[in-house]
């Protein structure tokens, strides 16, 4: 998996200083879109962990973002974020355990069936029955934030702007893990199992081992986001484990960048403003986003990571300016 530069990192940099300072001079509202978008960012990128660095595309991964989600609902009231956090995360990596050692029997088509007919069983669970309030979904109660052994109260007027803090640093931290987790042997192993899993398991790894602990840290990713959608809306619906959530979450990849680790966020960005921009052209802003999205695949192959900035070309000297250089 490709990972951004020095350039690119300075420049992701400067749009999260740039997103830090939103509440200074942001609405209300925009807050709240800004706060959707770097969620959207770290479901995206816990997918592209299975998609661009395994090879393993899911349209079931919306599963673990739900029951990410729903964790906050399930777990007993008036625990802290240092509390309901891990145990989205668990409860999700637990899932996706269960769900991956089954799904890794199979490969390629067959993979992708195994994990939506995974994903709309969990669905359905939380659909047609009370478990998370049905098919309306149910208002959830935040977390107390804490920190330091310190309940932090925080004011409704300066919710948006913590909540923004929150998914922003979220973020950040899970973009570097997964920057570092890339470097490391797991990294290369995965990545060389996506090139040719049979010449890796030639070489003495298991490679189904190596693939479902990727798809267990996927998980667990993504029930992180799930539980921060969760704590940012108030609100959950099992419209959060459906496969479209998956496939938003595909959409967001391939618009950023197969295989980029910053891709996913770029895409993200990208796929929540434009269906922004959609809302304010047209009544069918689904529309909209999908010629666009198409037309950005098709023009930029790499999507928006493979952009470069033009450089200027270095003039060649004369034959006669670099004779005169000579001694």
């Amino acid at each position: 998996m490709v990972v951004a530069g020095r350039a690119g990192h300075a420049l992701l940099a400067l749009a999260a200083a740039g997103i830090a300072t939103m509440p200074l001079w942001a609405s209300h509202y925009h807050l709240q879109l800004a706060s959707t978008a770097l969620v959207a960012a770290m479901f995206a990128l816990s997918l592209q962990l299975l998609v661009g660095a395994g090879g393993m595309v899911s349209l079931g991964h919306a599963a673990f973002f739900g029951i990410g989600a729903y964790a906050i609902h399930l777990l007993p009231p008036g625990l802290s974020v240092l509390a309901t956090l891990p145990a989205a995360a668990a409860l999700a990596g637990l899932a996706a355990a269960v769900v991956g050692a089954l799904s890794l029997r199979t490969r390629g088509f067959f993979f992708l069936m195994t994990t939506l007919a995974f994903g709309q069983m969990l669905f359905f669970v939380f659909h047609d029955t009370p478990l998370g309030g049905g098919k309306d979904g149910v208002f959830v109660t935040r977390p107390a934030l804490e920190l330091f052994g310190l309940v932090l109260e925080v004011p409704r007027r300066s919710r948006p702007a913590v909540m923004l803090w929150l998914n922003l640093g979220l973020l950040v931290l899970m973009y570097a893990g997964l920057a570092l987790l890339m470097r490391t042997l797991f990294g290369r192993a995965l990545l060389g199992i996506r090139a040719n899993e049979d010449r890796m398991r030639a070489l003495g790894y298991n490679t189904r081992r190596v693939k479902l602990a990727a798809f267990v840290a996927a998980g667990m990713l993504a029930g992180v986001a799930g539980h921060m959608q969760a704590m940012t809306e108030a609100f959950v619906n099992p419209e959060l484990l459906g496969w479209h959530r998956s496939a938003e979450g595909l959409l967001m990849i391939l618009l950023g960048g197969l295989g980029a680790l910053h891709g996913p966020i770029l895409g993200a960005f990208a796929f929540i403003g434009l269906a922004e921009a959609g809302t304010l052209i047209t009544e069918r802003q689904r529309l909209v986003v999908g010629l666009v999205i198409l037309a950005a695949v098709l023009a930029l192959p790499g999507g928006l990571a493979g952009l470069r900035l033009p450089r200027r070309e270095r003039r060649q000297p004369a034959p006669a300016a670099v004779e005169a250089a000579r001694p």
